[in-house]
């Protein structure tokens, strides 16, 4: 299967595309019906990568034509860094493609970008009970221990 997909960076044509994948991606960590993000929210993260002025970023898994998978990342300060280092926020592939491949190449492709951009850390977080993901993230990085606290304001 991987040698069927192409990472590349998103592309403004993509949105119809990117679209689905991005809202499944939000409905897996239950933001959907009476908690699904503001459009406004889904709106300004689109032109976000399309901003020399922003640090977010996109690349696209695509396979016979079509965007099969989305990332999204961000590269900023660090205070136990010189450089800077690249948060991987947003990661999702089509339910039908899992374990054949395309996670872990849209995730090498941000190890590249960061690599590229003078990173010396690419990072994430998933919850723990993400079982499937967490099989792929074990083989590419290290489970660095850390709990995540959020506070709403």
């Amino acid at each position: 299967m991987t040698d069927q997909v192409v990472v590349r960076p998103v592309a403004e044509e993509d949105y119809a595309e990117w679209r689905p994948l991005w809202d499944a991606y939000n409905a897996f960590y239950g933001r959907q019906g009476d908690s699904a993000l503001d459009e406004a929210i889904t709106a300004n993260t689109w032109a976000c990568f399309f901003s020399d002025a922003e640090p977010v970023n996109a690349l696209v898994a695509e396979s016979q034509g079509r965007v099969v998978g989305i990332v999204h990342y961000l590269f900023h300060r660090s205070t136990t860094r010189l450089g800077d280092v690249c948060y991987l926020q947003d990661l999702y592939t089509l339910e039908s493609l899992r374990g054949k491949g395309v996670g872990r190449k849209l995730i090498e492709a941000v190890y590249v970008a960061a690599g590229d951009a003078g990173c010396s850390r690419t990072y994430w977080q998933t919850q723990a009970s993400n079982a499937v993901a967490r099989m792929l993230y074990d083989k590419l990085a290290e489970n660095k221990g850390f709990i995540v606290y959020g506070h709403e304001l």
